[in-house]
Order: C-alpha cells, then structure tokens, then sequence
C-alpha cells in the first residue's frame, strides 16, 4: 500500500506543478488567442489561431493590469491584443498607428501622422466610397493628438474595422500581448487545414 500510495502522490505533485507552470507561461509569458472576425485582413484571417508575446511589453499583475517589470512599450506598427475598452469582458487584436504624442489623421482613407502620409503596406482597402466625417469618422477623422499613455489602433482592413476612429484610444495597462505567430488555421467555410498559414510570423 505504502509504494502505490507513493506513486499517487508522485503523480499528483508532478500534475500541480504541471499545471502551475502552465498557468505562469499563460499568465506572464505567451498566450493563445483565435481570430473571430475579418478586421485584421489579410494579416491574419477568420479561424487563425495566434500566440501572443505578453512578456514583451512587461510583467503585469494579473487583474489588477499594473505593470510591475517593465520591458518596452508598443511601437508602430505592432499586431497587439488588448482589453476592448467598451467591454473589458473582451479581447481586440489590432495595429498600433499611433503612440503617446502623435498627431493622427484620415482625409479620404489615406492616414498622417504627424502631419506626413503614413507609410501603410498592411492597409487593406475594398470600398471605394468615400464617406464624409459628418456621417462617420472611416474615412476622415482627426487630426486628434494621442495621449501620453494611450495608444491609437486600427484593423488591417481598414474599410471593415471597428476601431479607435470609432472608439477612442487603448490605455497602455490594457496592452496583454504582442501577436507573433500562426500556429493553426481553419478555414470553417472550405472545412480545411490552411496548412501555408501555420507557422507563419506576423508582421
């Protein structure tokens, strides 16, 4: 009795701590997240499943959202998930364009910052209606300076995201990660493995 009563505990201790390890890798280290809509397009499509880099941008303690160690901040340009700060029971995914201190503006889809055009080799673009910042800000927005602190975010595709020309900014403690690569995709629609996308880097 004594041996298997052993071997029990063995494999109990072996599984808490199994289970302790993988709890701090998603909480401090890489976290795995799925895309559920075509906001990010064609950076990452419906049904790609990325890991998120949540060291990159500091230590946080969990809930609270404080930054205890921190490494570096988001940059332009970023693929970045956050707390969607209409409801903090969701997660966005999408680019940094502007930073703390940045003047952002839209005039007929085409994006300045800081008054020059922004260079926007992600920028995805399949409506070509211009729509007048009276009805909406899509198209014309801004200019609007970006807090210290915050950070001025939009889908790749940028004709069908809802984002912070719609929303306003993301505070910096709301940043959980920084997305770096596809590790599966389904495409729910065709019923298939996207067998080019898995293992692809995410710029």
């Amino acid at each position: 009795m004594g041996g298997s009563q052993s071997k029990i505990k063995e494999y109990a201790e072996a599984i808490v701590i199994a289970i302790l390890i993988a709890l701090f890798i998603r909480t401090f280290v890489v976290q795995a997240f799925k895309i559920p809509s075509g906001s990010m397009k064609p950076t990452l499509l419906v049904g790609d499943h990325i890991l998120v880099n949540k060291f990159i941008y500091g230590v946080k303690i969990p809930f609270l959202q404080k930054t205890i160690i921190p490494v570096s901040e988001p940059k332009r340009g970023d693929v970045i998930v956050f707390i969607y700060p209409e409801d903090r029971s969701k997660d966005f995914i999408k680019r940094v364009i502007g930073v703390g201190g940045d003047t952002v503006e839209i005039r007929n889809k085409q994006i300045f910052l800081n008054s020059q055009p922004y260079q926007d080799p992600f920028g995805l673009y399949v409506d070509s209606v211009i729509i007048p910042s009276s009805m909406q800000p899509r198209d014309n927005y801004g200019p609007v300076r970006v807090p210290e602190g915050m950070l001025f975010v939009m889908g790749d595709n940028r004709d069908q995201s809802y984002d912070s020309r719609f929303w306003g900014f993301v505070d910096l403690k709301d940043v959980m990660g920084k997305a770096f690569v596809i590790y599966w995709s389904w495409d729910s629609s065709g019923m298939t493995v996207r067998w080019n996308r898995i293992g692809k880097i995410i710029h």
